[in-house]
């Protein structure tokens, strides 16, 4: 089922389509797992995340187009798009009408203000509207574009933002519904939602209502439901709160200067995994990449002190010992990497705190005094799985070496 008729379904059964703002795909996955009904690819977030600019008609269609792809790509429930102005005249409208559905995106929302636009609540902003004659022409535009008859077009007025009145507004969504529009968008910047109320109260029913309860936001989503409006948007308080959490983030690690000071603030590492999909990734790999590419661990033996290497071993263990400029084991794990060998564990022991490459896995043998290679292995015992490759610290080898091996 296309994400058109996904769409249309919501639109058809009983109940309000809960919607909410994205500005990427990972936003957009975290919407549908919170279980919503659908993703408002939003101008403004997208401005904001992409290029940290205003909302000002500043991104290209390609660039906005691109962003909610992903967002289509990443999350498997309806996204629609907020297109601004349509990008043109009513021919640019056309052309950004087939791209967008060929992207799989299943619905869009156009708005009357003029070219270029701007954010619904900036203040001063300069508030100019196109004639409802030159948008009802890019609805008509749009919807002699799509392909498939569930794709939706929203008309979206901007009449009483630029304080035209509500008959205006109601007298603009009149004509943009019979040009064809799917629904209607009357956006308001009211404190309380009195105004939309009379609005719904007016309005003729012909197509159903989008609502926008970002100023007026103590109203439920109930009540809304109440009062006619079939899809509610909440556009733009992920990207707010995401903004807060990094900041309170950022303060908190500035300050304490560690990690583990914003430990619970975050999310596990797993849950990250979960969300981009590494679990598909590595049953992927399981089942298509060649046995040559199976998963090896290489396990490094480098707990020992030996007195006949002193004084070059004074202050570092034998596998830090330098040759020229780079030290043995920073030497064995290129010389691993370069057989795509990633999955690395070494084992430490004496002055083990100075053994610290990144991208490691460290044991420690605490007892390297009185044992030997056999018991620093064990250490790593965890790693004893599939096929494992065991190495002394003090050997440096050729790729040759490890192709016949393996």
């Amino acid at each position: 089922m296309s994400n058109a008729t996904k769409l249309r379904k919501l639109m058809q059964r009983p109940g309000i389509v809960r919607t909410v703002g994205a500005h990427d795909a990972l936003s957009a996955k975290l919407i549908e797992r919170a279980g919503f009904d659908a993703i408002w690819a939003s101008g403004f977030g997208i401005s904001a995340s992409l290029k940290c600019i205003p909302d000002g008609s500043f991104l290209t269609m390609t660039e906005q187009l691109d962003a909610t792809r992903n967002m289509v790509e990443a999350a498997g429930i309806p996204v629609i798009a907020d297109c601004d102005t349509g990008f043109g005249n009513a021919l640019n409208v056309m052309r950004m009408v087939q791209d967008y559905e060929k992207a799989g995106i299943a619905g869009i929302c156009i708005e009357d203000n003029v070219f270029p636009k701007r954010c619904s609540f900036y203040a001063g902003a300069r508030r100019d509207l196109v004639s409802a004659d030159e948008h009802a022409g890019k609805v008509r535009a749009a919807k002699s574009a799509q392909s498939s008859p569930d794709f939706l077009v929203i008309a979206r007025t901007e009449a009483l933002i630029a304080g035209w009145g509500r008959d205006e507004a109601l007298k603009r969504a009149e004509a943009y519904a019979d040009a064809g529009a799917d629904a209607v968008l009357i956006h308001s910047k009211s404190p309380t939602f009195d105004e939309l109320r009379a609005v719904s109260q007016q309005w003729s029913g012909r197509v159903p209502l989008v609502v926008v309860p970002t100023i007026f936001g103590a109203v439920t989503a109930e009540e809304l439901e109440r009062h006619n409006f079939k899809i509610v948007i909440f556009a733009n308080q992920v990207i707010r709160t995401a903004i807060k959490a990094m900041r309170d983030t950022l303060d908190v690690l500035k300050k304490e200067g560690r990690a583990e000071a914003v430990g619970d603030r975050m999310v596990a590492l797993q849950e990250v995994y979960d969300l981009v999909g590494v679990t598909q990734m590595e049953e992927d790999e399981r089942r298509f990449l060649p046995v040559g590419a199976e998963k090896i661990t290489a396990i490094i033996a480098a707990a020992g002190f030996e007195k006949h290497l002193l004084p070059l071993t004074q202050d570092k263990p034998k596998c830090l010992l330098d040759i020229k400029g780079k030290t043995i084991l920073e030497r064995q794990v290129a010389t691993l990497n370069e057989v795509n060998i990633k999955n690395i564990a070494v084992v430490r022991g004496y002055q083990k705190d100075k053994i610290a490459l990144p991208n490691l896995r460290y044991y420690d043998n605490d007892r390297y005094e009185e044992t030997g290679e056999l018991a620093s292995i064990f250490c790593a015992e965890p790693e004893l799985t599939g096929r494992c490759l065991l190495l002394y610290s003090d050997i440096i080898f050729e790729t040759g070496i490890l192709h016949k091996l393996l």
